[in-house]
């Protein structure tokens, strides 16, 4: 059953009037009745939870002052099956939902789960939709660092706002999100860079190497090259990500286009024309087709109807 700092949390929360701590500690519960293996309780609790939530209109965090506009909290409903990526992909993700799902069991053996992550790959191929998918999966809210607000020009401001994240990570649990996170992780030998930066990821080592909470830390980059060397091993794992193969991209076309997809689809010139996109750009492709089909009365998509949108799509990195 639920723990006595939860009860006391949920309590507490309550008659503060502040429901949306309220509905944090609420999904905290359900996850930790999940991982005690009483299933059903929890999706009953998710349900009432859910019930609640529609009545009262959408749900945040409630954030110290300083880090409004910081964090930006979601509640993705992205099921791990919508994901288009390799197996390997796919097998390290379910490996980190399963050891979340039963943590209980890993720490019974004075072990940890998985749950700072590092994703490194070119943008749109799925390093964010990775992040939404866990956060689904688990049940628990998604909370996207603005790392572009997050640095500022003030001596040690950026660090104070960065143990202030790492302070909600302990009270609220959920997936924090560290998006184009070289602006943070830069490697301290660069010779461009300055003192205060150098304090800033100091800071983060620091505090990730302290927390002890159970929320999720991810952090994802497209530039690896410039992350500091000490990142990697402060992190549980990195998951390399690529542009999609042409099983991938048939794949996702295909789950895309669905009944708009005609019977006999021409796949080898699709491929070939979308050869280079990453899946964000082929998912934008299709969105296009499928809303010019649409426009147009068209009651199916034929490949020279996707080509058309996939050659803008590559014409746009050309400049033209």
């Amino acid at each position: 059953m639920a723990t006595a700092d939860q009860i006391k949390s949920l309590i507490r929360s309550h008659f503060s009037k502040e429901p949306d701590r309220f509905y944090t500690i609420a999904l905290q519960l359900a996850a930790h009745e999940a991982r005690q293996g009483h299933v059903a309780l929890a999706h009953d609790i998710r349900n009432l939870i859910d019930v609640e939530r529609k009545k009262s209109g959408p749900r945040t965090l409630s954030f110290p002052k300083d880090l409004k506009g910081l964090m930006l909290t979601d509640e993705p409903d992205i099921p791990r099956q919508v994901l288009v990526m390799s197996d390997d992909i796919h097998g390290r993700i379910t490996q980190v939902i399963q050891e979340y799902r039963q943590q209980a069991k890993l720490k019974s053996y004075g072990l940890s789960h998985r749950r700072k992550i590092l994703l490194i790959g070119p943008p749109g191929t799925g390093k964010t939709m990775t992040a939404k998918v866990l956060a689904y999966e688990l049940q628990i809210p998604l909370n996207t660092i603005q790392v572009d607000r997050l640095v500022t020009k003030f001596l040690g401001e950026t660090s104070a706002k960065l143990r202030q994240i790492f302070d909600v990570m302990q009270e609220s649990l959920g997936v924090y999100f560290f998006d184009e996170f070289d602006a943070i992780g830069a490697d301290r030998s660069m010779d461009n860079d300055v003192g205060e930066m150098r304090r800033v990821l100091n800071a983060f080592l620091q505090f990730i190497e302290q927390d002890t909470s159970d929320s999720l830390v991810i952090a994802a980059t497209n530039n690896p090259q410039l992350l500091d060397q000490a990142l990697f091993r402060r992190f549980d794992d990195v998951l390399y990500y690529k542009k999609p193969t042409n099983k991938e991209t048939q794949q996702l076309i295909s789950n895309k286009l669905g009944l708009f997809k005609s019977a006999s689809f021409g796949w080898k010139t699709v491929l070939e024309k979308a050869a280079g996109l990453s899946h964000a750009e082929i998912v934008l492709a299709c969105n296009d087709a499928i809303k010019t089909a649409i426009l147009a009365d068209k009651k199916k998509i034929v490949a020279a109807d996707l080509c058309d949108m996939i050659i803008k799509r590559q014409d746009a990195h050309k400049g033209i």
